[in-house]
């Protein structure tokens, strides 16, 4: 519609422009016609008196002039002969009325004043100027229909081509629609603009992308889920095999105790027996327990901190595989890192040399934690600290598949934001994590 009103404004000021014009060129016309046949006549009528009869070639001239387009003579003082004016062709264009009267409203008459053997007499010369506002008109005409008809063609040209560039933007409502709704296999067929179909194609890889993502997600959950459950089997599982076992014992002893204590002299020796079996269970229960709080949560991690819960990780593996050089380095300025990125992190670790010492067949291991320069625009203002793993063992073989371990930790870094690579190759495996840290309160 704009553009409509833009090309009617154009032509409508054309328009009075040549209708403004049209009053100035009739009137310069008019009078150069005036001009013209005034000097013609005087021309003509100079020798009038020498003709035989004056009277007759006077009539004779009024005729003859009066075949001229734009001017009509007629003789003023004989009426009767005065000729008339000039019949209008037939489908000679002219122009209407109210155009005339607001171009040439009046028309202009000379006097060209003649004498015929001493009687004066006069010649009228009366413009005509229709044909001048006939041809102006035409062309007013003209200009209209033919601007109109350009102005119709750009106009439905126009609307056709942004139809059609924009023609995927009801598409495009509807696919946001769709993925709003969690249709994630929506897709847009690009069309229309080059930057439209950019945008299409855009579309499509985000609903694709968060297809994955919530994908992902629901495998992550269910693994997740199946990891617990895996969990509490294993804990169930052993809490019955080794915590069942001892119980019973424990209450084997204390029976065999009740029943020295009936008899008047018990064996000391006995007594003792019974006494030491039972000291050797709640020994062995406490380790048990001691155990399974470990893989519940790390002892002390809350208390000392991620630097000590490490050191004494790494001393513990050190002492038990003295075969191994072990090398920590836990860089200064890491910070506080928050209580879910330190177990993420000590979990990490204990899974990384757990995997070594089970698997590698290496000698020398080099733990390093540092803080990571985060890529622009995943975390957002949340630092991360890189955790890097290295051995130089023998490496995994190529149809190694990741055990549970290190899949329950690839999962819970996920969940934190974070990423998990693993690379093997010949001179070893280095497992490398980036773990955000907590957002600051």
């Amino acid at each position: 519609m704009l553009l409509a009103l833009i090309l009617m404004l154009g032509l409508g000021i054309n328009i009075a422009r040549l209708v403004l014009e049209a009053g100035p060129r009739v009137q310069a016309e008019d009078q150069s016609v005036i001009r013209l046949a005034r000097e013609f006549v005087a021309t003509i009528v100079a020798d009038l008196n020498e003709a035989p009869d004056p009277d007759a070639r006077l009539d004779q001239i009024v005729r003859d002039l009066s075949r001229l387009r734009h001017v009509s003579i007629t003789r003023q003082d004989d009426t009767a002969a005065r000729m008339p004016e000039r019949p209008e062709e037939a489908g000679d264009p002219r122009a209407p009325a109210w155009f005339v009267a607001l171009v040439h409203p009046e028309q202009t008459s000379v006097r060209v004043p003649i004498a015929i053997h001493g009687k004066p007499q006069s010649l009228v010369i009366t413009s005509h100027p229709d044909d001048e506002m006939a041809e102006i008109w035409d062309g007013i005409v003209t200009q209209l229909e033919v601007g109109s008809a350009i102005a119709v063609a750009l106009l439905l040209v126009t609307m056709l081509v942004v139809g059609r560039a924009l023609a995927p933007l009801q598409a495009l409502s509807q696919a946001m629609t769709n993925i709003e709704a969690g249709f994630y296999d929506v897709r847009v067929e690009p069309g229309g603009s080059p930057e439209l179909a950019a945008i299409c194609a855009k579309l499509n890889h985000l609903a694709a992308t968060l297809g994955e993502a919530v994908d992902g997600k629901r495998q992550l959950a269910e693994r997740a889920v199946s990891l617990q459950d895996s969990e509490r089997k294993e804990i169930a599982r052993e809490l019955h095999d080794e915590f069942g076992p001892y119980l019973f014992a424990l209450r084997a002893h204390a029976g065999a105790l009740t029943r020295l204590s009936e008899v008047d002299k018990p064996d000391p020796v006995a007594l003792r027996k019974h006494g030491n079996a039972i000291l050797e269970q709640v020994n062995a229960l406490q380790q048990f327990t001691r155990r399974i709080l470990e893989r519940l949560r790390p002892v002390g991690l809350a208390e000392l901190g991620l630097r000590e819960a490490l050191g004494a990780l790494v001393r513990l593996w050190s002492e038990s595989h003295p075969e191994v050089e072990i090398e920590s380095s836990i860089s200064g300025a890491l910070g506080d890192t928050g209580e879910t990125a330190d177990l993420t992190i000590y979990r990490i670790v204990q899974e990384a040399l757990t995997n070594v010492f089970r698997h590698a067949g290496a000698t020398a291991v080099d733990i390093t934690i540092e803080p990571a320069e985060r890529p622009a625009g995943i975390y957002g203002s949340r630092g991360c600290a890189l955790v890097r793993i290295r051995d130089n063992g023998h490496g995994l073989r190529p149809d190694h598949r990741l055990g549970r371990g290190l899949n329950g930790m690839r999962e819970r870094i996920l969940a934190l934001g974070g990423t998990l690579n693993i690379n093997s190759g010949d001179d070893g495996v280095t497992v490398e994590a980036l773990v955000p840290k907590a957002v600051p309160l």
